[in-house]
């Protein structure tokens, strides 16, 4: 089908955008739960069924597969909602103020859609009766997506801790859930290549073409380059999957988990795309045919649709359409802005005065993540003040409630999460056996000890709206905003948001704010010295081979640059402004970077 908007909303934590569609969806608007916290996707269900006098069933965790069937059970309770508040906006009249006519005043401009609503409102009588009705059938609610972390797929145990089969797992049990649910959407597939859960995804018909040739479920793949698209592309093609869309995020300039490439930058990597779109559909399509023709899945006998998408620290409607015209994307994601959107994502009123008050030296990429993957946020959470209390009183490490993040097994057979009380302890003691200097013993300690609770932490905010029930032994939040947010410092409406990007409007009040490019080119200059520090004096013939590629990568991107702002200026000069300059400014901090051999 069509599509109505020309932006997305990804995901945001476990609760952030938990129901973020039964908010948008009903406009149109495409977005992402994240549906690997079971038990706060219960929760959610009991407070959804609440507030629409439904009866609520609750699925016990000693009942079996209850993760899977929890999950389902929330995501047909979230399609039921949506498709109901669909059909009574379709069914409003096209009157100021009405539902139906929200729908349409917040389309782009540019939508065909939208011109074809303001041209039937030039009609009378009959005439108009009957645009109107013509519009009401090309009207369609926004995707219910999905989001699996495919590294978040931890072992499962019964009540009595026996280890349960695979298929248990916990992002196992999540497809499971998410393939057996009434939706006809995405699953977006992020954190990179998981061959089990890939493959275990091959046994639900719902992934594959039906007898119209049409998928049920469909595939996201959200990749930060586009080598990881084709590997992963072709594993799943092999095993007759077909991705429907790629998503390509910033490796760094992105909210929450960020995966940092070998230097590689987000303009070169969406110019590889544009160039190798077709090459890569191909390559798949050849890849996939012999799968389906041995599976009797004949029907198509050209490639079936990809989409490709890219978000990232897109902060102004300039470089939104930069991003659709000049490489073509299908969609743009606006993640970390929608944060100051209490219309459409949930976070609590302090944690949301803190994202609009943070100047840039308060979101940063941080090292808190139990996953041992930078992760972004911003200082001065309650989940960082409550870790830097316990580690003043010496009581270092958190109770392990959720255990989504616990994958260490250096102490115990059975996998422990590196935010905990029982890693810390023993890696603290470990530490103490080395005989360490002071300087160093306090570096280890801290690397030890910053860790904070993310699977309470990015639930917490709906416990603070009165959502779900307090845990009253960690109320903390944590929240994962990316730096883009820094530049957004007003709480404003659904509407003024969409406006805003689609150029209606402009909600930015600070002086000055560095392009998207920019502010990821001067991300990884940042982290290029962080290794650079890392690995001083370093003899290991794989740090010398990393350094050397991440610098010439970058010394690409800087190229590519330049050559970009002479080609299209002239066509996108709002969207480039400043660009040049800023540019020439990060060029000269990344060649004082370098060996005089390599100037």
């Amino acid at each position: 089908m069509s599509q109505i908007h020309s932006f997305h909303i990804p995901v945001m934590g476990t609760g952030f955008t938990i129901d973020t569609p039964v908010k948008v969806a009903p406009y149109g608007i495409d977005s992402v739960i994240s549906i690997i916290d079971h038990r706060l996707v219960e929760q959610m269900r009991e407070y959804h069924c609440r507030q629409t006098g439904r009866p609520f069933n609750p699925i016990s965790e000693k009942e079996d597969d209850n993760r899977a069937r929890r999950i389902t059970s929330y995501l047909n309770l979230v399609h039921e909602i949506v498709t109901e508040k669909f059909e009574q906006l379709k069914r409003s009249a096209f009157e100021s103020g009405t539902e139906i006519s929200k729908y349409f005043s917040m389309l782009s401009d540019h939508s065909p859609l939208k011109k074809e609503y303001l041209a039937s409102r030039q009609l009378d009588g009959a005439r108009r009766t009957s645009a109107e009705e013509a519009l009401r059938a090309k009207i369609r609610p926004g995707s219910i997506d999905v989001n699996v972390m495919t590294k978040l797929d931890r072992p499962s145990y019964t009540m009595e801790g026996t280890l349960l089969p695979n298929e248990y797992n916990e992002a196992h049990a999540a497809i499971r859930g998410f393939a057996n649910s009434n939706l006809h959407s995405s699953v977006v597939l992020s954190a990179g290549l998981n061959p089990r859960l890939y493959s275990y995804m091959a046994s639900f018909d719902s992934f594959l073409p039906d007898n119209w040739g049409a998928f049920a479920k469909k595939i996201i793949l959200k990749v930060s380059d586009y080598r990881s698209a084709l590997v992963q592309g072709r594993f799943l093609a092999k095993k007759g999957l077909w991705v429907s869309e790629f998503r390509i995020e910033s490796g760094l300039n992105c909210g929450g988990h960020a995966f940092a490439t070998d230097g590689y930058l987000l303009g070169p990597i969406l110019e590889e795309f544009n160039q190798k779109r077709h090459e890569l559909v191909d390559s798949l399509f050849e890849s996939i045919q012999s799968v389906w023709q041995g599976l009797n899945k004949t029907f198509h006998t050209s490639p079936p649709p990809i989409r490709v998408t890219a978000q990232g620290g897109v902060g102004t409607a300039e470089e939104h359409r930069f991003l659709l015209e000049n490489y073509k994307v299908d969609s743009v994601g606006w993640g970390s802005p929608f944060l100051l959107v209490p219309e459409a994502v949930n976070v609590d009123a302090h944690t949301r005065e803190l994202l609009r008050k943070g100047d840039e030296s308060q979101f940063y990429l941080s090292d808190v993540s139990p996953l041992g993957i930078r992760f972004n946020t911003i200082r001065g959470t309650s989940a960082e003040r409550r870790r830097d209390e316990i580690n003043e009183q010496g009581t270092p490490g958190h109770t392990c409630y959720k255990k989504h993040l616990s994958f260490n097994t250096d102490f115990s057979e059975k996998p422990i999460c590196l935010a905990s009380k029982t890693y810390q302890n023993n890696k603290i003691a470990e530490l103490k056996d080395k005989g360490l200097q002071p300087a160093e013993f306090a570096r280890m300690l801290h690397k030890i000890t910053e860790k904070v609770c993310l699977c309470m932490g990015l639930g917490n905010s709906l416990a603070a709206e009165d959502k779900v029930g307090k845990n009253k032994k960690m109320e903390e939040i944590a929240i994962c905003p990316g730096p883009n947010t820094a530049y957004f410092t007003r709480i404003v409406s659904l509407h003024e948001m969409i406006d805003h990007i689609y150029g209606k409007a402009n909600i930015l009040e600070v002086a000055e704010r560095p392009n998207m490019f920019i502010k990821e080119l001067s991300m990884y200059i940042d982290y290029l010295k962080e290794k650079l520090g890392e690995y001083a004096g370093a003899v290991q013939p794989a740090q010398i081979k990393f350094l050397h590629t991440f610098q010439e990568n970058l010394h690409e991107g800087i190229r590519y640059y330049q050559h970009l702002v002479t080609d299209t200026k002239e066509q996108f000069d709002e969207a480039l402004k400043g660009l040049t300059l800023q540019l020439q400014g990060l060029q000269l901090e990344f060649m004082a970077l370098q060996p005089d051999e390599s100037n």
